[in-house]
């Protein structure tokens, strides 16, 4: 198992561009971390980070 941390804007922009200008800053900036790294990621895997990721966003929000 080959751990890696990056940031939502780096697996966004190499799988799913396309999505890039519907996510906030902040969602982008978010780190992330992937158990087995970025090489064995697939655009749908992307997208299911990203809907995790701006959802979490939204209950920290509604949280405080």
């Amino acid at each position: 198992m080959d751990m890696e941390t990056v940031t939502l804007s780096r697996i966004v922009e190499k799988l799913v561009p396309e999505l890039v200008p519907f996510l906030t800053e902040r969602e982008l900036n978010m780190n992330i971390v992937l158990r087995d790294g970025l090489s064995v990621l697939e655009p749908e895997d992307a997208v299911e980070i990203v809907q995790h990721s701006i959802y979490e966003i939204q209950r920290q929000v509604l949280l405080h």
